[in-house]
């Protein structure tokens, strides 16, 4: 007689989300200025929407982000903020003279990015990259800094606004 093995099923790895819409509002003094990257259909397809508002230097903006998936019709922020120690956003600019720092961290007091803050000391042109990963290694060195560099994990969304400041 021959013994069959029980073969449980493997677990499910908790799957990178799909994000349809970014949007990023910045607001200060009681003035709003929402930056949006909507991409309706997905990778591929149609090119997505991107908007951008004006913001003026020498002002520092609180920052907030909400991530939609518009496809299944889910506020895919609630998830990031429930498994912020599986995620973290990073904020590249192409000039020292625009800047973010985090606002808000994960349970392990490390950064998350949902809220944050932004300054741009001189007016000008600017690119600001926001990309959120999954599962990025933060204790990686300058990670909690926010140096993508090291950051490992999966790109969850990748977005870059060209700001015009006033």
């Amino acid at each position: 007689l021959s013994c069959e093995d029980e073969v449980d099923d493997p677990p499910i790895p908790n799957e990178e989300e799909v994000i349809t819409t970014l949007t990023y509002t910045l607001t200060a003094a009681g003035s709003v200025h929402t930056f949006t990257f909507q991409d309706l259909d997905g990778d591929g397809g149609n090119a997505p929407t991107i908007t951008v508002d004006t913001i003026t230097s020498g002002v520092t903006y609180s920052g907030s982000m909400v991530l939609l998936n518009e496809i299944e019709n889910e506020d895919i922020t609630t998830e990031i903020f429930e498994e912020a120690e599986e995620h973290q956003f990073f904020f590249q600019s192409s000039d020292p003279a625009l800047s973010v720092s985090y606002s808000d961290t994960d349970a392990n007091q490390q950064p998350l990015g949902l809220l944050s803050e932004l300054s741009a000391s001189d007016p000008g042109d600017y690119s600001l990259t926001i990309t959120l990963r999954h599962e990025p290694d933060k204790s990686a060195a300058g990670v909690s800094d926010g140096d993508i560099t090291n950051a490992g994990g999966e790109t969850d969304i990748e977005v870059t606004f060209q700001i015009h400041v006033l």
